[in-house]
């Protein structure tokens, strides 16, 4: 065999395999909410020693008596760890972790990969990325898309921003969580994509339930008129895998009560959070607009609790 028919071989089973990425085994994990708790649950399937961390004593318990250690705060749990992944709600719970008198910055050492897969604002992840990087830190930003099921099988996307040197050295622990790691650009890229998504996927979920609580008024059938759309130019996802009516599809929140899923408080906040992008960087996004005075709406009508496709139950009763 030539020398150079050698290279072409291991060219070819080398191929998508990124020699320098680094090899890490002690992670720290913050948040433990019904997204994070499966994240951390499939680190320590995937033989992760796993350090963790939330407010919530029982997620930690829970999470304890399934190998994990635990910390008394997050100064404690990112002491001795190579990585920390952050799965929190909201801007200000992000900045107390990481900047906070008891946060990730006040004990990690020196070159620690932190990973926030929180959905912020892009400009938080960036202010939180500069303040790492004058401790000698790295920070990326990998918010997630695929709900509770993709968190529970390990089959989340993740949107990630930051270095390309990050990026690949984060991707095998992303791997362990995910099915499709997306590499979007430098820090809070990762947020916009997530953001961007999740104003669509709102505007669409409306769309779906405006045109079959319409089509049920005139009398058409339900389940006809998924047949319809969804082998005609009206499909969307909402419609095909995740529609709003009831009785439909049987494993998705819609018919289970609207149980489950992605809160509409949720979906309320990531389009705040497209808002104060929008408004920052003066881009029209009259149907966000709309969409987020839509689930103010829903919420204050006793929906908080119940999944986005209840936007279609909303415009039903109004529609009464």
């Amino acid at each position: 065999m030539s020398v150079l028919t050698l290279t072409n071989l291991f060219a070819s089973t080398t191929a998508g395999i990124n020699l320098g990425a680094r090899c890490y085994s002690k992670i720290g994990f913050v948040g433990l909410g019904n997204m994070g708790s499966h994240m951390a649950r499939n680190l320590l399937k995937k033989g992760y020693k796993l350090t963790v961390y939330d407010v919530n004593k029982s997620a930690v318990t829970n999470l304890v008596e399934t190998g994990a250690s635990c910390a008394s705060d997050a100064a404690e749990m990112s002491k001795e760890v190579e990585v920390v992944i952050s799965m929190l709600p909201s801007n200000e719970h992000v900045l107390d972790v990481y900047t906070g008198k008891n946060g990730v910055f006040s004990t990690a050492k020196n070159n620690v990969l932190l990973i926030d897969s929180s959905t912020i604002d892009p400009s938080v992840s960036q202010l939180v990325a500069s303040q790492a990087r004058e401790r000698n830190l790295r920070f990326i930003d990998s918010p997630v898309s695929g709900g509770v099921n993709a968190a529970k099988d390990g089959t989340l996307t993740f949107m990630v921003g930051g270095s390309e040197t990050d990026f690949n050295d984060a991707k095998s622990i992303l791997e362990a969580l995910g099915s499709r790691i997306v590499h979007c650009g430098d820090v809070g890229m990762g947020q916009a994509a997530k953001l961007c998504n999740n104003m669509l996927l709102a505007i669409s979920m409306i769309g779906t339930a405006e045109a079959f609580n319409l089509g049920q008024k005139l009398g058409l059938d339900a389940k006809i008129f998924a047949d319809i759309v969804n082998s005609s130019t009206g499909r969307c996802w909402s419609s095909d895998l995740y529609n709003p009516v009831p009785g439909i599809l049987p494993n998705v929140p819609s018919s289970k009560n609207y149980e489950g899923g992605f809160g509409t408080t949720l979906m309320a906040k990531d389009l705040g959070l497209v808002q104060s992008a929008a408004t920052r960087t003066q881009t029209p996004i009259p149907l966000g607009s709309l969409a987020h005075q839509i689930y103010r709406a829903i919420i204050a009508q006793g929906f908080s609790d119940k999944d986005f496709s209840v936007v279609y139950q909303f415009l039903k009763e109004g529609a009464s």
